[in-house]
């Protein structure tokens, strides 16, 4: 098959184990990003098989109606970037392997690594000491203080085992459901929603973007939370409602704010005023940006290509596009 893979932004996946599953196709791979659909249309006229990387490229209609040899979308995990009942339409079936019951380590390492970076300032000392001044401040140890995850999923339980392994107590809230679930396995759940947050010394956001879950931090959230605590966000920066991180950091609740995720991506604008806030922490989207995990995302991908050449597709999300 012709295999196109987009967004491989440093032409990663060539030099991981994984790729050789793809040695019987012919694999064009993209190492930039481009929005312009007749650009886009035009790279891949000739593609019958798409791989996508995470949610870097949006897939719509007005794109897959100018591919009329598409077949095939591989990528992993959720969708909220593909035009569903447009693939159909068109007769190209989507496949993404859910990885119910994995969590990605490797957001949950940049999680922990963020609040790390954060109790301790770690970016103001290191450039304190590369500028020859020393050290610059009083950090915070973790032992003793308090966690408070949002969302009990299994990337926030990872992070949880990291907290408890460091002496933190870990607090939840989530949905009913969720928070039921904590009760359940015998985790501490908050009394309320303010208190979670007005509670916390840190504050770490886990919950899928979806149309429910958008905007779901409010302003009066971040309010609640004390001057000195820390907003951490490794999930999506639409969770937050609009505009509300950047007005709480600079009413100063809470203190500091460390995250992966902006509104636009990629963020390369040095005087966005969020990015540039001297309280904020930031990391370019990398929370699953390791080769071990690229090699196991891109390991269930290119499987998902192999099954549908060999006509026994896998992981089919619209499968009465094959039948």
């Amino acid at each position: 098959m012709h295999v196109h893979i987009l967004d491989d932004w440093f032409d990663t996946l060539r030099g991981l184990p994984c790729f050789t599953k793809l040695a019987d196709h012919d694999v064009t791979v993209w190492t930039d990003h481009v929005k312009d659909v007749e650009v886009l249309a035009d790279r891949l006229a000739e593609a019958e098989a798409l791989v996508l990387f995470r949610e870097r490229t949006q897939v719509t209609r007005d794109l897959l109606e100018r591919l009329p040899n598409l077949k095939l979308i591989s990528q992993r995990s959720v969708y909220p970037h593909v035009d569903v009942p447009a693939c159909s339409d068109q007769g190209v079936l989507l496949c993404s392997n859910m990885h119910a019951g994995t969590p990605s380590y490797a957001a949950a390492e940049l999680t922990w690594a963020l609040i790390m970076a954060a109790m301790r300032d770690l970016p103001k000392q290191m450039r304190s000491v590369k500028a020859g001044h020393w050290q610059a401040g009083v950090g915070k140890t973790l032992r003793g203080r308090r966690l408070g995850l949002y969302g009990y999923g299994r990337i926030a339980r990872a992070v949880a085992g990291y907290a408890k392994a460091f002496g933190m107590q870990v607090v939840w809230w989530s949905s009913q459901d969720g928070r039921a679930r904590a009760l359940a396995d015998g985790e501490i759940v908050a009394q309320s929603r303010e208190a979670f947050f007005a509670e916390c010394d840190v504050v770490s956001l886990h919950v899928r973007l979806k149309p429910g879950t958008r905007g779901m931090v409010t302003a009066t959230d971040l309010a609640h939370m004390r001057r000195d605590a820390v907003f951490v966000n490794t999930s999506r920066a639409g969770l937050i409602e609009p505009g509300a991180l950047l007005a709480a950091l600079t009413a100063g609740r809470p203190g500091q704010a460390a995250i992966d995720v902006f509104d636009l991506e990629p963020a390369s604008d040095p005087d966005d005023p969020l990015l540039a806030h001297p309280n904020l922490i930031a990391t370019p989207h990398i929370g699953f940006v390791t080769e071990d995990e690229f090699d196991l995302q891109f390991s269930d991908i290119f499987d998902q290509i192999n099954a549908y050449a060999a006509g026994a597709p896998i992981h089919m999300i619209n499968p009465e596009t094959f039948g």
